[in-house]
């Protein structure tokens, strides 16, 4: 099975959302969105590239799950 998700990324750093706070961390904290969320990840991006950060962007986290 597979799920695809949306996440946010300044340069090779993710980005963790927390209401209109965007802080820098590791895959494992970053925010996840569905991808019926684009819209509100598009605003996120719009409003990081409004407050400094340099080259927002949106990143498809593709998640496949398979027996071990």
């Amino acid at each position: 099975m597979e799920t695809t998700l949306l996440i946010i990324k300044n340069h090779d750093q993710y980005i963790r959302v927390k209401g209109e706070d965007y802080q820098v961390c590791n895959l494992d904290k970053a925010s996840v969105f569905p991808m019926d969320k684009l819209d509100e990840v598009k605003r996120h991006v719009d409003t990081m590239e409004q407050n400094g950060f340099e080259q927002p962007a949106m990143a498809k986290l593709i998640l496949r799950e398979e027996p071990f």
